[in-house]
């Protein structure tokens, strides 16, 4: 109990916050006279009961020192534990725990997979709760990639390791004000994405939806069509704007905002990230004005909002893209694996992995030509060690190994390769839509199988815990 006590206060607390942020869709619906207030509101009154009971029965646990073991359980815990929760306002719909667990899982992790149709005529309570848990989500990603993934060293993530990272005594009050900070900057980029959103044509409701799962890197829509119900040509910029800031490093992003303007040029990541969209998105837009006839403009906008829409993770769409030829295929399943940057709301492997992963491979090829020579592999002006090198090559090996795993159990459940494949690399990536006509852009989850959806669930989850977090967990020296 000393291992799982403070785990479960947390959890607690957790729990509580989520039960007062069900409040917020129950108001809702009850401003626009829908009798969906009640599903939140039991849900809210279940959770928060549930929340008080495990915090007041572990309140004699110290949170002050929480151990690396403690550290990886809760983590895991929270990011089932809280979704398992969640879904139950999903349950007033009728649609079946599985559909309902799929929902809030792809919500909670800003997966942006859906199994919900009919998203047009929908209560604004639960389209609202869709957009809040990836709001939440994304808030809850960009904190535990900046301050608990380091401490936990996992695929090379002991590279972003800070000062306030080093002694377990120091981490709560540097996270405090960091947190502070990050949801302060957070809450406002939401804002102003909003703001813009009604400017360029969208309703005071859609907007703020999607706002917040646009800075989310999420990708829930209020309608079935996402993105191309609104065929506005200035939403579309904002989303790309914001899209864009949703993959980058938020630590670096508050500092360009506050202190240093060119903080976001100085620093590796960015860079690399900023780099790889202009060439992507610039021969996305020749091959679209080339074989598809767009004109300039139009290809220029669709290349840019499909390719950070698809490296971010964010997964919004403007039609179905998988139609523009069969080289676009293989293109998009490709940007399904980069992801943003560390420390944003995006998925996906991340750039700072595929930094040191070429710098490593360069490193190899230039010690096979010369032995003797001394090659170091660097990150900006950070000498990257062999371990730190490892870390992140064995994290890339077990995510193709994952992504190669699911495929052939969802393979094993009826679907069909590109259904299954896309459906694996999508979950794992947490991007959202897959390729094919099942689970692609104008696609929905809703046909597959049940038993692929909790497949599918369990690795959104798997993706977006860097997979060594749950892993770690299997193996018996964790609980000895």
């Amino acid at each position: 109990m000393a291992l799982v006590g403070p785990v479960l206060r947390v959890l607690g607390y957790f729990l509580v916050g989520l039960a007062i942020l069900m409040l917020a869709p129950a108001l809702l619906d009850i401003y626009f006279s829908n009798p969906d207030w009640i599903a939140f509101a039991l849900s809210s009154l279940f959770v928060g009961l549930l929340g008080l009971l495990l915090a007041v029965s572990t309140a004699n646990y110290k949170l002050e020192h929480l151990t690396i073991r403690q550290a990886f359980l809760l983590t895991t815990a929270s990011w089932i534990v809280m979704p398992v929760c969640g879904a139950l306002p999903f349950l007033s719909l009728g649609i079946g725990f599985e559909n309902a667990f799929f929902e809030s899982v792809s919500g909670f992790t800003t997966t942006g997979s859906t199994v919900l149709i009919g998203l047009d005529g929908m209560p604004p309570g639960l389209l609202f709760w869709r957009s809040l848990t990836q709001w939440i989500g994304g808030v809850g990603i960009i904190v535990m990639a900046i301050l608990l993934m380091p401490l936990l060293r996992i695929g090379g993530m002991q590279l972003f390791r800070t000062e306030s990272s080093d002694r377990g005594e120091k981490i709560v009050a540097r996270a405090t004000d960091l947190t502070r900070l990050i949801g302060g900057v957070y809450i406002m980029l939401t804002l102003t994405c909003a703001i813009l959103y009604v400017f360029s044509g969208m309703s005071l409701f859609d907007a703020v939806n999607h706002a917040m799962t646009t800075l989310s890197s999420g990708g829930f829509s209020t309608h079935d069509a996402s993105f191309a119900y609104f065929e506005s040509t200035a939403a579309e910029w904002v989303a790309v704007v914001f899209m864009l800031a949703s993959g980058l490093p938020f630590v670096v992003l508050i500092k360009s905002l506050t202190k240093n303007p060119k903080a976001l040029l100085q620093d590796p990541q960015a860079r690399a990230f900023i780099f790889v969209i202009i060439i992507l998105s610039s021969m996305t837009a020749l091959y679209l004005g080339i074989e598809n006839k767009f004109t300039f403009g139009r290809a220029v906008v669709e290349a840019l909002f499909v390719v950070i829409s698809i490296i971010t993770t964010t997964g919004y769409g403007l039609g179905d893209y998988t139609a523009w030829g069969p080289p676009m295929m293989g293109f998009f399943l490709m940007l399904t694996f980069i992801g943003g940057c560390t420390g944003s709301t995006s998925g996906g492997i991340k750039i700072f992995r595929f930094i040191v992963f070429f710098g490593t491979v360069r490193a190899y090829m230039n010690k096979m030509i010369r032995p003797d020579q001394v090659v170091p592999v660097r990150y900006g002006d950070t000498k990257i060690t062999p371990e730190l090198a490892f870390s992140v090559l064995a994290f890339l090996v077990v995510y193709m190994a994952t992504v190669g795993l699911i495929t052939v159990i969802l393979g094993g459940l009826g679907l069909d390769l590109v259904t299954a494949m896309s459906a694996a690399t999508t979950a794992v990536s947490n991007v959202g839509p897959g390729l094919g006509d099942v689970v692609g852009p104008i696609g929905n989850f809703a046909d597959i199988p049940n038993s692929a959806k909790i497949v599918l669930s369990a690795a959104m989850l798997l993706g977006r815990l860097e997979l060594f977090t749950v892993l770690v967990l299997f193996n018996p020296q964790f609980w000895r």
